[in-house]
């Protein structure tokens, strides 16, 4: 492990920004005992507070094809609540981190926050397809990425990896709490369509528990997954199959492909 990943970060994103300009993952030699030790120096790191105006909201994921170490990465920029698709910006990224649940920002986030750097006009928040921080060490992708972006960001996943709830009512925008065993908060399951599993919502950074719940009710459409992901998630898949090409897209009058 290199020495220097623990000094203070709050002001890394310059830095860490130099190692997503090459072609390789900075976090390709971590270990995963390395890379738990580092999740729980982020995790210091977390600020959660109200956001006061939301007008923009993005959505980011990544895409890969099976045994290959490139990242398709994408975000997408939408109005905040109109869910109007704004512009969005692809790139690749070349990385050997790993998969396995837990830890899933050391393979995704590099690659995010390449695409990151194109974004002309930053989003005011950003949903990512995983876990902020209803997570082992409170460190999912969305949690990561806040913190090295200095971003307000919220999690979504599709999956529960850490916590205790009860599942929400059958009836759309039902929640229930998602607790530790400490009986802390950490997230809550919504319910985005009927007879669909929920969705996991946590905060990420900058922001808090309630506000993101919040938000991304006001996200959901007619799929369980809520539009800024569903939409990203669609639009890295075409850029992973070859019908979009990478860089920044302004998008001039509103996009139904997606």
């Amino acid at each position: 492990m290199e020495e220097n990943i623990f000094r203070p970060i709050t002001f890394r994103f310059r830095q860490l920004s130099q190692f997503v300009s090459h072609t390789t993952n900075m976090y390709d030699h971590y270990s995963f005992e390395d890379a738990a030790a580092y999740q729980i120096e982020l995790a210091k790191q977390l600020k959660f507070q109200p956001l006061n105006k939301i007008e923009t909201i993005a959505g980011a994921d990544i895409s890969f094809n099976k045994n290959s170490s490139t990242m398709y990465a994408g975000i997408v920029i939408l109005t905040y609540p109109g869910m109007v698709l704004k512009s969005f910006a692809l790139e690749t990224y070349e990385t050997n981190f790993p998969y396995k649940p837990g830890f899933l920002g050391f393979k995704e986030v590099p690659a995010l926050l390449k695409v990151w750097e194109l974004i002309r006009d930053k989003p005011d928040v950003v949903v990512l397809d995983g876990n902020g921080i209803l997570h082992p060490r409170r460190m999912g992708v969305a949690s990561h990425f806040g913190i090295l972006a200095n971003q307000p960001t919220i999690g979504c996943a599709k999956s529960l990896l850490h916590g205790k709830n009860h599942i929400p009512e059958n009836i759309k925008s039902m929640t229930s709490e998602i607790k530790n065993n400490a009986n802390e908060l950490l997230g809550f399951a919504l319910r985005t369509k009927i007879n669909c599993a929920p969705v996991y919502v946590s905060a990420g950074n900058l922001i808090t528990a309630d506000q993101s719940l919040k938000i991304l009710k006001n996200c959901i459409g007619n799929y369980r997954i809520p539009e800024p992901t569903r939409m990203v998630h669609n639009i890295v898949n075409d850029f992973r199959i070859g019908k979009l090409k990478a860089g920044f897209h302004e998008v001039s009058t509103p996009l139904t492909l997606f």
